[in-house]
């Protein structure tokens, strides 16, 4: 099994397509047996999908998605899990215990907008 994660340092970004860079997690046996780092390839629209799909990933955990995204994954059989707030360690860790669920995501469509490229907050309704 793969992971990616949206990842912003340590941390799973609050925005999967504009995170500065993913974290992907090769799982055997419930163990964690390789993780690397690769950036954000860019923002468009359909296009993490494919890039994700073609690195074999089952699974994707984030902060928050937009829902095209969320349906072009799911076609592909990648499973989303949104509403992560935590290190990337601490996600992995809550997955293969099975206790990270997945929550709606708290964005609205084009909040993330420069999210990881041109600020480092996104606006979000509730902030």
């Amino acid at each position: 099994m793969k992971i990616a994660i949206s990842t912003d340092g340590d941390r799973v970004s609050p925005h999967f397509g504009r995170c500065p860079s993913f974290t992907l997690v090769s799982v055997e046996d419930n163990k964690v047996v390789s993780k690397e780092t690769v950036d954000n390839p860019g923002h468009q629209a359909g296009f993490l999908p494919e890039f994700l799909g073609q690195k074999q990933v089952n699974v994707i955990i984030a902060g928050g998605m937009g829902q095209r995204a969320r349906l072009l994954f799911q076609e592909k059989n990648i499973t989303p899990i949104l509403g992560a707030d935590l290190s990337v360690d601490e996600a992995v860790e809550a997955f293969l215990s099975n206790q990270l669920k997945s929550d709606d995501s708290p964005c609205v469509p084009k909040a993330g907008k420069g999210y990881g490229l041109d600020k480092t907050e996104c606006d979000h309704v509730n902030e």
